[in-house]
């Protein structure tokens, strides 16, 4: 069949109460869909997934399998989430074949799955949580999704290396994998999409763990900076983006002069690579003697830092703590650095300004070379920049 003989269809997308969870999945739930969700132990994967229960509840049935809790566990749980509805089902099994019968007896619109390593299949003869029994499983879950439309939420455990349990291609075999990340210490989440065959994977939702559940965090950029010290050293605002949404967070940096032989370097938050290599180009580009000292780098709020656009505020901090001279409170930096010092364009600069100015910033550092034919608020001032030592001297003359 040709490409352009095929119908379209219209996907009708079951929304729940929380936009930011929408928001990750591309607009809503599907019907049919698998999604994979893994996280840190502790992390609040089930909390999410029984919040979001609750909340589907009212628009279909929905079957809670858990294997690592009982029913009235969970029941406790989920009365200090949400109010209940009739049509939410729980089963505390672990045999995916009296799974599959709770579910052709229940026929649900949506299936959780909490987690996919507790779920066996008698058929084969290795242990719960093996990588053959995880495969199984989940292409046993896959086929009855598939089969009966039902959307199916699976949690899957994470490794000490930051990886989903289990056999590579599980991720392969779902329509979408979902990270939900944080800072056990912080009480700020982050849902992040890395896999999404209905949507994008530029997406991410924030939410804070309270006591009564998950809470959206409609604009973190207030969150993320509501604490940060007027007048202190070390410190820099930027602007970064998390999918199609700009958010300004806080950098700081702590320079001591080293009391060992070698100087020492930590990141939080940060890609400890990244800071290195910005700490050598402020070296040598700028003039700061950083080789004898020691640096502890982190991202206020414990949210992660990971696009180029970060570098410029990573260096203010750097070079703010050095100086022990302190930055602005009402000016942010955004620009990638390059190894010969020079400030390179980033994306979405006019978004970002925007955010910035949206918050009360009254000037902004950016790469001359992002600011052609940028129309900008008139309550900010932005100012084009092309090397580290230009900011420096603008910075803290």
């Amino acid at each position: 069949m040709k490409l352009a003989e095929v119908t379209s269809i219209d996907v009708n997308r079951t929304k729940t109460e929380m936009d930011e969870f929408n928001r990750v999945l591309g607009g809503g739930v599907v019907p049919g869909s698998l999604v994979l969700i893994g996280g840190d132990p502790g992390i609040g994967k089930s909390t999410l997934l029984l919040q979001v229960s609750t909340q589907l509840s009212h628009q279909g049935t929905v079957l809670y399998v858990s294997g690592e809790e009982s029913a009235e566990q969970i029941k406790l749980r989920a009365e200090r989430l949400g109010d209940i509805d009739s049509e939410f089902y729980l089963y505390a099994e672990t045999n995916m074949q009296n799974i599959r019968t709770e579910i052709e007896k229940n026929k649900p619109d949506f299936l959780i799955i909490d987690s996919i390593q507790t779920v066996m299949s008698p058929e084969i003869s290795s242990v719960q949580g093996s990588v053959s029994q995880v495969r199984e499983v989940t292409a046993e879950l896959m086929q009855l999704a598939k089969t009966n439309n039902i959307a199916t939420f699976i949690v899957g455990h994470m490794t000490k290396e930051g990886t989903l349990a289990g056999p590579r291609t599980l991720e392969h075999m779902v329509d979408t994998v979902l990270y939900f990340e944080g800072e056990r210490q912080h009480t700020f989440r982050i849902l992040r999409a890395v896999k999404n065959r209905f949507g994008s994977t530029n997406e991410i939702g924030i939410f804070e763990m309270q006591s009564g559940g998950l809470v959206e965090v409609v604009n973190p950029s207030e969150v993320f900076l509501e604490e940060r010290l007027d007048g202190a050293t070390g410190s820099s605002i930027v602007v970064t983006m998390e999918g199609t949404r700009p958010i300004l967070a806080e950098v700081q940096a702590l320079v001591t002069p080293t009391m060992f032989g070698n100087a020492k370097r930590t990141t939080t938050g940060l890609d400890f690579n990244r800071a290195s290599l910005i700490m050598a180009v402020l070296e040598k580009r700028a003039g700061l003697l950083l080789q004898n000292q020691d640096a502890y780098l982190k991202s206020a709020g414990g949210v992660k830092l990971d696009e180029p656009a970060i570098d410029l505020a990573v260096a203010v901090a750097i070079a703010s703590s050095y100086k022990d001279l302190p930055t602005n409170p009402q000016e942010c930096f955004i620009g990638e650095i390059g190894l010969t010092g020079e400030i390179r364009r980033v994306n979405r600069i006019e978004q970002r300004i925007n955010e910035a100015a949206k918050l009360g910033f009254t000037k902004v550092y950016a790469p001359k070379n992002s600011l052609n034919g940028l129309k900008v608020p008139d309550n900010i001032q932005v100012i084009g920049v092309t090397t580290i030592g230009e900011v420096l001297k603008k910075v803290f003359s």
